[in-house]
C-alpha cells in the first residue's frame, strides 16, 4: 500500500482560522492506521491538545477519522470504501475541522481518498441473447452491455475483447460524455442453415495492478430475413427537469422508425442504462416511446441524468439514442445551522469582540438559493460575523451588565436568497456571570433616629438598609460600625449594629441632660473580592423626659437652720420680699417652671408671681401682723406628669434687728432641742462614762510620772532654770498679766450650723527641756496645775453674756476690727458693746462666712463665729445669691465682691455709726512655740 501526505498552511483572513492541512490516503486502510501527525504538521503542543479539548467536527458525515490527543495523530476509525463514499466522483475527499477551546482555535483538515484496484469489471447480465436475421448485412451493429467498474482512473475499465471473432468484430465508440459504447459488428453474413446459434464471450479488462476482468456470454439466434432495423429520429434528445417534480410527469417522447412491414416493422422501446437506480427514476412506454418520471430527482444529488433508449423490431434489429435531462434547482433546502462550539456563560466585564459561539451554516441549494445570510435577534449586545465560507462567529459588540440583563436568549436566523426565501434559526441561551462591580447603596446619605432618654439597654433604635445590585456573594451586605469618639468615649460603647440586619441597638441608657445627640457612621460592605462598601451617617437624637424635679437655688434649704427675710412694717403694697430662684435641668416644656404659694401664715399678706417667683406684699403691713411669717412655695414644671419642689421661707415683719433676734432665737432653740434631745442624751451618757475612765487613767499616770521626774531632778546636776507661774508672762517688760480673752473655733459642715469649742489660755510661753525626758516642762506644769490647783483660771467657765469672736474679728472701741494680735484667753469685755457695734460685728462675721462658703462650698469644714445668746449666721441673708435686697434699689449681680460691697452699703445705711471707745487694745503677748503651733493648726483648719 502506498500513500503520501501533502501538508500546506494557509492563513485565513480572520483571527481564529489558524490553518489548513491536507492528507492523501488509499482506501480500504485497516482500522487504526495512521493518517498523519496533526500536532506536528500544525505545530501544536500535545499539552495544548489536551487542555484545549481538541476534537474533530465532521458535521452530518460519518466519522471515518479519529483524533488521538495523547499522541497528536489522526487515525482510521472505520474502513473507508471510496466507491461507497464517492462512487464515480473524483477526487474523493473527506472535509472536517479540528476545534480547540480556551481560546477557541479552528483548523480545517482535508483527507483525500485514493482509489485502489479492488473492484473487477462486471456485467449486469450473465447472458445476452441476440436474434439476428440471416439477411443481416455486413457491418450490422449490435449494441452490447457495457461492463461496470466501480474503480476510477487507471483502475477503471480499460478495454473489451470478443471471442471468437469469426462473424463478429468488437467496436468501441467514445461518447461525448466520456463514456464508451460497445458494439458488435457483423463482419461476415450469417447463414442460418450452417449455424443457427452462435456463442460469444465478451471480456472487459481494467488497467489496475493486478489486472482484473469480467465476462458475459452472448448467444446469437439467427432469424429469418428482417433486413431493416428501427431508426430513431434523433440520436440525442435533451430536456430540462425541475427537481421535486411530481411523479408521473411526462418528460419526453422518443420515436424510432422501422421500414419493414408487418411484424418486422413493430418497434418496442426500452431503457438500456445499467446505472444503479436509473430505472427507479424513469420509465418508457414500450410501444409509444413516452418517457415519464416515476421517482424523485434531487438537484443536490445529481445535476444531470442520461437515459439510453433502445428501439427493437420484431426481427431483432435495434437502434439506440440518448436522452439527457438537465435538472433545474429549486429552493427546497433550508440553511442548516450547526453550533460547533458555544459558551454557556460569559463574565459581565468581558472585553469587546469576545467570541461566545462558533457555527457552521450551509445550504445544499445552488446559486442564489444557496447564498446564506445570518443575523441575530434585536436588542442583544452581540453581533455575528462571517469568518470564512460557511463559518460564522458570534462576538460581543457592547459592554455587558448582569444587573441590566442576567441572561440572553439569542436567536440566530439564517436565510437564503431564494424565491421564496427559506430560513432556519437556532436559539442559544447565554448566562452573564456576575462581577462585583456595584457597591452597596443606602437609601439616604444620612438619617436621623429618635430615642427617649432613660431607655432600656439593648433597645432597637433604628435600622439601616443598603442594597447591592450584584448577585449571590457579591450582593451579601454586612453592616459595620465605624470607629469614632463621642464625648471622649468610643461610639461602640453607645450603640451596636447588627452585621446581618443593620439594626442599631442602644448599649446604654441615655440621659438627655448629659448628651442630647451624637452621630456616627455605619459602613455597608458586600462579600465580593475585593469587597466594595459605602457609608451612611446616622444621627441619634435623645428626646427629653420629665425625669428631673425643679431645684431651688435660693433660698438654700438646710436642716436645723433658719433663713429670715425682713419686711419693715412700713412696707407698701407690692414690696419685694424675696425671690425664689429655681431651675430644671430638663428641656422644653419639661423645664417651664411655675411658682405657687402653697401655705402661708397669712395668705392675705403675700403673693408669689407665677412666672418669676417673686414674693411681694399684696397689702399694707400693719402692727397687728405677726413678726414670724412662714411661707411654703411650691415650684412645678410643665412636664407630664409634673414634678415639683417646695421651699420654706421665714419672713420677719419687724423694724429692728433685736426684735428679730429675740423672736427667732427661741424658735431655734426649741426646734433644735426637740430634734436632738434623744441624740444628746445618749451622747452625754457615753461621754461621761468615757471621761470618768479617762480621768482615772490620767490621774494615776500623772502621779507616777511626777514622782519619777522629782527623783530625776533631785539627783540631776543640770543648772536650775527660773520657774515662772503657768499664767505669768513678761509682756513688753512690765511683768503684769496680760488681758486674756476667750476664743472658739467653730467647725461645721454647713455654713448654717456651727459647733463652738472653747480653747485654753495661750499664756504658757516658757519651755523647760529635760535632756533625759521626752516631755516638756510646760506639760509638767500643766499637769501640776490640773492636780494641784483645782481653782485655776483654766477651769473657769467664760461668762454667758460675753460675745465670742476670734481676735482678728473682735471690734475695737471705734467699731473697726484689726489691731495687734493678742494672746487668746478668757476675760470680760473692757466695756459693754453698743447695739451698733454688735450689728457691725455680726455683718463682718456674715461676710466672712459668705466668702468661706463661696470658697469651700456646702458640706466643707469652715470657720465661723457666734455670740451669746446663741444666734446662727443663717439669720443674716446670703447676699451672694442672685436675689434682690429687700427695701433696696441695688441691682442683681453675679460678682461676689460687688454683692459684698452692696450688702455692706445697705447695712451701713440701716445702722447708726459706731461710737468711739477709749478702751485701749490689750498688748500682744509673745508667742511661744506652743502658741505658734496652735496658730498654724488654726490657719490650716
Amino acid at each position: 500500500m502506498r500513500w503520501q501526505v501533502v501538508l500546506f498552511f494557509s492563513m485565513l483572513s480572520l483571527f481564529y482560522v489558524l490553518g489548513q492541512v491536507s492528507y492523501s490516503i488509499p482506501e480500504e486502510m485497516s482500522k487504526g492506521s495512521l493518517v498523519g501527525n496533526i500536532a506536528q504538521d500544525l505545530g501544536l503542543d500535545l499539552k495544548r491538545l489536551k487542555t484545549g479539548k481538541a476534537r474533530l467536527h465532521v458535521g452530518n458525515s460519518a466519522e471515518y477519522i479519529e483524533l488521538n490527543k495523547e499522541r497528536g495523530l489522526l487515525l482510521i476509525k472505520e474502513r473507508i470504501d471510496r466507491e461507497a463514499l464517492c462512487k464515480q466522483t473524483t477526487p474523493c475527499a473527506l472535509h472536517f475541522q479540528m476545534i480547540l477551546e480556551n481560546p477557541i482555535e479552528f483548523y480545517r483538515i482535508t483527507v483525500e481518498i485514493k482509489d485502489i484496484n479492488d473492484n473487477a469489471p462486471i456485467f449486469k447480465m450473465n447472458n445476452v441473447l441476440f436474434e439476428i436475421s440471416e439477411s443481416a448485412v455486413k457491418g450490422s451493429k449490435f449494441i452490447l452491455e457495457k461492463a461496470l467498474d466501480s474503480d476510477v482512473g487507471i483502475n477503471g475499465l480499460k478495454s473489451y475483447s470478443l471471442n471468437p471473432t469469426d462473424n463478429f468484430a468488437l467496436k468501441l465508440n467514445d461518447n461525448t460524455d466520456g463514456g464508451t459504447e460497445v458494439e458488435m459488428v457483423l463482419e461476415k453474413p450469417l447463414d442460418r442453415e450452417n449455424e443457427d446459434n452462435l456463442s460469444l464471450t465478451l471480456t472487459a479488462v481494467d488497467g489496475g495492478e493486478p489486472q482484473l476482468s469480467g465476462t458475459v456470454q452472448i448467444h446469437v439466434t439467427v432469424l429469418d430475413v428482417n433486413d431493416n432495423a428501427p431508426v430513431f429520429t434523433q440520436s440525442t434528445y435533451k430536456s430540462s427537469l425541475m427537481e421535486n417534480s411530481p411523479k408521473g410527469t411526462l418528460l419526453i417522447t422518443v420515436t424510432a422508425i422501422d421500414k419493414d412491414q408487418g411484424a418486422n416493422g413493430l418497434v418496442t422501446y426500452s431503457i438500456s442504462n445499467n446505472i444503479d437506480g436509473i430505472l427507479d427514476l424513469f420509465e418508457i412506454h414500450e410501444t409509444s416511446g413516452e418517457v415519464r418520471l416515476i421517482g424523485n430527482v434531487d438537484y443536490e444529488t445529481s445535476k444531470h441524468y442520461q437515459l439510453n433508449i433502445k428501439a427493437k423490431d420484431h426481427g431483432g434489429l435495434t437502434d439506440s439514442c440518448r436522452i439527457i435531462f438537465d435538472i433545474t434547482d429549486v429552493n427546497d433546502n433550508r440553511p442548516v445551522v450547526d453550533l460547533m462550539s458555544t459558551t454557556h456563560s460569559v463574565p459581565e466585564d468581558s472585553t469587546l469582540k469576545t467570541v461566545v459561539a462558533v457555527m457552521n451554516v450551509h445550504d445544499a441549494d445552488s446559486d442564489d438559493n444557496g447564498a446564506v445570510k445570518c443575523f441575530l435577534s434585536d436588542d442583544v449586545p452581540f453581533n455575528i460575523e462571517s469568518t470564512s465560507n460557511g463559518f460564522y462567529s458570534m462576538v460581543t459588540d457592547s459592554d455587558l451588565d448582569r444587573e441590566r440583563a442576567s441572561e440572553y436568549n439569542i436567536t440566530v436566523t439564517c436565510s437564503d436568497e431564494g424565491v421564496p426565501s427559506l430560513s432556519s434559526s437556532v436559539t442559544l441561551t447565554l448566562q452573564i456571570s456576575d462581577v462585583n462591580d456595584n457597591a452597596p447603596v443606602f437609601e439616604r446619605n444620612s438619617c436621623e433616629a429618635y430615642i427617649v432618654e432613660n431607655n432600656t439597654p439593648g433597645l432597637s433604635i433604628f435600622t439601616v438598609k443598603a442594597t447591592d445590585a450584584d448577585w449571590n456573594q457579591n450582593a451579601r451586605v454586612s453592616y459595620i460600625l465605624e470607629d469614632s469618639v463621642v464625648n471622649g468615649v468610643p461610639v461602640s460603647s453607645y450603640v451596636s449594629v447588627s452585621a446581618d440586619s443593620g439594626i442599631i441597638h442602644a448599649l446604654r441608657s441615655f440621659d438627655y441632660e448629659q448628651i442630647k445627640d451624637f452621630q456616627f457612621r455605619v459602613k455597608a460592605q458586600d462579600g465580593g473580592s475585593p469587597p466594595l462598601s459605602s457609608n451612611v451617617t446616622v444621627k441619634i437624637m435623645i428626646q427629653d423626659q420629665n425625669d428631673n424635679p425643679p431645684q431651688v437655688l435660693y433660698p438654700v434649704q438646710t436642716g436645723g437652720s433658719l433663713v429670715a427675710e425682713m419686711v419693715p412694717r412700713s412696707a407698701d403694697v407690692g414690696y419685694l420680699v424675696t425671690k425664689v430662684v429655681a431651675v430644671d435641668v430638663d428641656s422644653g416644656q419639661n423645664a417651664w417652671l411655675s411658682y405657687k404659694l402653697q401655705k402661708a401664715t397669712d395668705r392675705a399678706l403675700f403673693e408669689v408671681d407665677l412666672q418669676n417667683g417673686e414674693i411681694r406684699t399684696i397689702r399694707q403691713v400693719t402692727d397687728k401682723d405677726a413678726v414670724k411669717q412662714r411661707l411654703t412655695v411650691i415650684v412645678e414644671d410643665n412636664g407630664q406628669p409634673s414634678r415639683s419642689a417646695t421651699v420654706i421661707i421665714n419672713v420677719a415683719v419687724a423694724d429692728s434687728f433685736p426684735e428679730v433676734l429675740s423672736e427667732f432665737t427661741d424658735y431655734t432653740h426649741d426646734k433644735e432641742y426637740n430634734d436632738n434631745l434623744t441624740f444628746y442624751l445618749v451622747l452625754a451618757l457615753a461621754v461621761v462614762s468615757f471621761l470618768f475612765i479617762t480621768c482615772l487613767v490620767v490621774i494615776i499616770s500623772v502621779k507616777v510620772y511626777r514622782w519619777r521626774q522629782s527623783r530625776i531632778l533631785y539627783h540631776s546636776s543640770l543648772p536650775v532654770i527660773p520657774y515662772y507661774p503657768p499664767r505669768y508672762s513678761d509682756t513688753l517688760g512690765t511683768g503684769t498679766l496680760p488681758h486674756v480673752y476667750n476664743y472658739e473655733v467653730c467647725r461645721t459642715t454647713d455654713s448654717r450650723k456651727s459647733d463652738c469649742k472653747f480653747g485654753r489660755a495661750g499664756s504658757q510661753n516658757v519651755l523647760i527641756m529635760d535632756p533625759s525626758s521626752t516631755g516638756t516642762m510646760q506639760q509638767i506644769q500643766i499637769e501640776k496645775s490640773i492636780l494641784d490647783e483645782p481653782d485655776s483660771p483654766l477651769e473657769q467657765k467664760p461668762p454667758n453674756n460675753d460675745w465670742r469672736f476670734t481676735q482678728g474679728q473682735r471690734p475695737g472701741p471705734s467699731g473697726a476690727t484689726g489691731g495687734p494680735e493678742v494672746a487668746m484667753g478668757t476675760g470680760p469685755w473692757p466695756q459693754p458693746p453698743t447695739e451698733a457695734e454688735q450689728l457691725q460685728a455680726l455683718m463682718a462675721a456674715a461676710n466672712e462666712v459668705s466668702e468661706a462658703t463661696a470658697t469651700l462650698g456646702p458640706g466643707t469644714m469652715g470657720l465661723s463665729t457666734r455670740y451669746s445668746p446663741q444666734f446662727t449666721l443663717q439669720h443674716v441673708p446670703d447676699y451672694r445669691q442672685n436675689v434682690y435686697i429687700p427695701g433696696s434699689t441695688a441691682t442683681l449681680t453675679s460678682n461676689p465682691q460687688q454683692q459684698q460691697a452692696t450688702a455692706q452699703q445697705a447695712t451701713q445705711q440701716a445702722l447708726p455709726p459706731p461710737q468711739a471707745s477709749a478702751q485701749p487694745e490689750p498688748p500682744k503677748a509673745a508667742q511661744t512655740p506652743a502658741s505658734k503651733k496652735k496658730s498654724t493648726k488654726k490657719e490650716k483648719k
